[in-house]
């Protein structure tokens, strides 16, 4: 798994001119789902998000988490963050899972998250989406299931 994780002040999402779902602090949290993503990953890729210190403390560091300021967590599924783009001029999607594997996953990432007692909302999967945000900072960090960065 591969996660884009954004501090926002707001964000949304929206499909077909509907408000699907919305959030004001928190994290706004792209995530792309590989072929051979499992529970372990979707377990510790839940509790680094839950526990992400991006947040400012009293003097201005980096010291709280989204639990620790009430904040709230927006999941998107973004296929594209496993876009090979080494060759050619279209991306591959080889490594990203199929649609129907990767939903049950996603939905696993979801119920992780909400077991951590955070407010936990979610875009439309295999939909269409509008995204709004605002970055807060900005402050934008890459997480991957691998631990390859």
């Amino acid at each position: 798994m591969r996660a884009v994780v954004q501090r926002v002040s707001e964000a949304s999402v929206t499909v077909d001119g509907q408000l699907v779902s919305a959030i004001e602090q928190g994290l706004l949290v792209f995530v792309g789902i590989a072929r051979d993503d499992h529970l372990g990953r979707v377990r510790h890729l839940a509790k680094k998000i839950v526990e992400l210190r991006v947040f400012a403390d009293r003097g201005g560091r980096f010291d709280r988490s989204v639990q620790e300021v009430g904040g709230a967590v927006l999941i998107v599924s973004q296929f594209t963050l496993y876009g090979d783009c080494r060759r050619g001029r279209r991306p591959s999607f080889a490594q990203a899972a199929a649609p129907e594997d990767a939903r049950v996953v996603y939905e696993e990432l979801l119920d992780a998250l909400r077991e951590h007692g955070l407010p936990v909302m979610a875009g439309m999967f295999q939909a269409h989406m509008v995204v709004a945000s605002a970055n807060d900072g900005p402050v934008t960090l890459l997480l991957d299931g691998e631990k390859a960065f």
